[in-house]
């Protein structure tokens, strides 16, 4: 189809219509109708060709009309022939659709340079194992402390020492096998530090059922332990608290064998701080009541 619109375009545009070649045909047709045979021998038929040659004349005279107005429709219908070729010609086409063409994208862009997926994770991958026994940086298991050393008691007995006076007992509310041991003191000025301890040797049975004070409980850091064989029960004043001129109770609670407890062994010690001095007593148990 497009080649056949381009020759006819270029049939249209070469086309010229030749005028004189038209006149020179109309011409010849005109003399081919005029001339004819004739005699002078026979003046009737001479009258007769005459009367005869005027009718061709007049038919021929007739006739020029009406092939200028042929030749005329005929130069119409090749000029409008051709005003058709190469209005068919020059008729805008319809451009095709365009193709998309994907332009290259970056290789940031492609999906090929996309990142691989990461896998999920397995057991292996996500919390570590919390068995006691994997190697690595595992917290180590809680072991109990070392026991300490036990405190040396001193010679002898100092029940006072500047402002401190003390004194230890144990409690007549004892029975066969139970006991509460009393640290009693008094301070006749402020005490800004104090440690007092409780020491009661293992004689059979012996175990922690409990301790308590006379001063709050949040003044103190208080803690029961064995050390050396040795229940020790241990009370150490706070930072930035006071303890107030008067009399204090510290004391020690534990369960032992049936059949009574000798409190010979057990012994206590007392160290202060004043404004003026740090003082220290001890001393051991007697019984009372």
């Amino acid at each position: 189809m497009d080649e056949l619109r381009r020759q006819l375009r270029e049939a249209a545009e070469a086309h010229r219509p030749d005028r004189e070649r038209m006149l020179a045909r109309v011409e010849r047709g005109m003399a081919t109708s005029t001339a004819g045979p004739h005699s002078t021998a026979d003046p009737h038929s001479a009258a007769g060709d005459l009367h005869a040659g005027r009718h061709r004349v007049r038919r021929g005279v007739l006739s020029w009309p009406r092939m200028v107005l042929a030749a005329v429709a005929a130069t119409g219908v090749l000029a409008v022939g051709g005003l058709a070729v190469a209005a068919i010609a020059q008729r805008p086409q319809p451009q095709p659709a365009p193709t998309a063409t994907p332009s290259a994208a970056p290789d940031t862009a492609s999906p090929s340079a996309a990142p691989e997926a990461l896998p999920a994770p397995t057991s292996a991958s996500r919390a570590p194992s919390a068995s006691p026994h994997r190697s690595g940086s595992a917290a180590p298991s809680a072991s109990p402390s070392p026991s300490r050393p036990p405190a040396t008691r001193p010679a002898g007995s100092r029940t006072e020492d500047g402002p401190l006076w003390a004194d230890g007992s144990v409690d007549p509310h004892s029975t066969d096998s139970w006991a509460q041991s009393n640290v009693t003191f008094k301070t006749r000025e402020v005490l800004t530090a104090l440690t007092v301890e409780l020491h009661v040797p293992q004689t059979g049975g012996v175990k922690d059922t409990g301790h308590w004070q006379t001063m709050a409980a949040d003044d103190f850091t208080a803690t029961v332990r064995e050390e050396g064989g040795v229940l020790v029960y241990r009370w150490v004043l706070k930072a930035g608290r006071t303890v107030p001129v008067g009399q204090q109770v510290f004391a020690g609670q534990y369960g032992h064998n049936a059949g009574g407890r000798d409190a010979g062994g057990d012994w206590y010690r007392i160290d202060a701080a004043t404004a003026g001095g740090r003082p220290s007593v001890w001393g051991d148990f007697a019984r009372t009541g």
